[in-house]
């Protein structure tokens, strides 16, 4: 028997985001499960994919201090969640959960 390993080479999802609806949809993936850190997960995989410079300079932030709010390690404050999607031209919208016939049977 062989003493084989096999090696397994980590995915970088930023390699994938080549369009605009990609983008788009990982976004919107990332904001509905209602996990910050899996946001800004999501929001560095798109700025790589972007360019991590240039979305710095779009957001107002230094590229170290975007590598730091989007690294997973914190909870990202709001404000640098809104220069981010901004520098990415993306925003945050509402819509209703549930249709609003029946938010009176609450």
């Amino acid at each position: 028997m062989s003493n084989s390993r096999i090696k397994i080479k980590p995915v970088d999802i930023s390699e994938y985001l080549d369009s605009e609806e990609m983008i788009e949809e990982y976004l919107k993936q990332a904001i509905e499960e209602g996990d910050p850190i899996l946001l800004a997960h999501a929001l560095a995989d798109v700025a790589k994919a972007r360019g991590m410079s240039e979305v710095a300079k779009k957001s107002g932030l230094s590229r170290e201090g975007l590598y730091k709010a989007l690294s997973g390690d914190t909870k990202p404050r709001y404000e640098t969640l809104q220069k981010v999607l901004g520098a990415l031209g993306f925003g945050l919208s509402i819509k209703p959960l549930q249709k609003i016939e029946n938010y009176h049977q609450i």
